[in-house]
């Protein structure tokens, strides 16, 4: 791959991770919950399933997932209906307060892990959040042959992809849930947590709306 076709992705990859979307809203959101050590498994989640629509895309199975208006519409209504999930779920998490007056979110179901919980629930809806997005299969379908050599070996060219895609987006979501988890002292009290479980889960259940009326690309 050449040079100057790997930096044009490179920067793709950047503006591509920077643009909010479900990962950076489940991010801050977690960041916001439980800071950034306990984010990085929801991170890791999101990086997973970047790597397999990358390559499915790459494969050409994206292509016909696209294609096919079956295929297409229940990767778009699932993906819908779990960020929809995932958004009532943050917006009704009841909120106890302790007995030294700090707020604890105990039912926060959109972070989908309390504090003894296994690292491998927030990967997994992490890796769902991302694996159900038709906007992320229909991207990469768009994008990637951009940046294909055909005369060169696929798979060793998805991997430098996918690895540039993967280091970029790392960065970023950390990023996101670093920011998020300074927020944390402003967020010591029932009425203030109860709040951004309310503005995080509404920000979900919107984009998981917005997905119902997201349509394939003309052919």
């Amino acid at each position: 791959m050449a040079y100057q076709t790997w930096f044009a992705f490179f920067v793709a990859a950047c503006v591509i991770a920077i643009s909010p979307g479900s990962g950076a809203v489940l991010s801050m959101s977690h960041g916001l919950n439980y800071g950034v050590r306990r984010t990085s498994a929801t991170i890791l989640g999101l990086e997973i399933a970047l790597v397999v629509i990358l390559i499915i895309a790459g494969a050409g199975v994206g292509s016909l997932l696209v294609a096919s208006e079956t295929a297409f519409n229940i990767i778009k209504v699932a993906g819908a209906l779990y960020l929809i999930y995932l958004g009532f779920s943050q917006w009704r998490a009841p909120v106890e307060v302790r007995q030294e007056g700090a707020a604890l979110d105990t039912a926060n179901a959109t972070a989908a892990a309390t504090r003894g919980q296994a690292w491998w629930q927030r990967c997994m809806t992490g890796f769902l959040t991302n694996a159900t997005n038709p906007k992320g299969i229909v991207f990469m379908v768009a994008v990637l042959p951009q940046f294909i050599d055909h005369d060169r070996p696929l798979w060793l060219q998805l991997l430098v992809l996918a690895v540039t895609m993967v280091a970029v987006d790392l960065v970023v979501m950390h990023g996101y849930a670093f920011a998020a988890s300074r927020l944390q002292r402003f967020f010591r009290n029932q009425k203030a947590v109860k709040a951004q479980n309310r503005f995080f889960g509404g920000v979900l259940m919107l984009v998981g709306a917005g997905l119902f009326f997201f349509k394939r690309s003309a052919h």
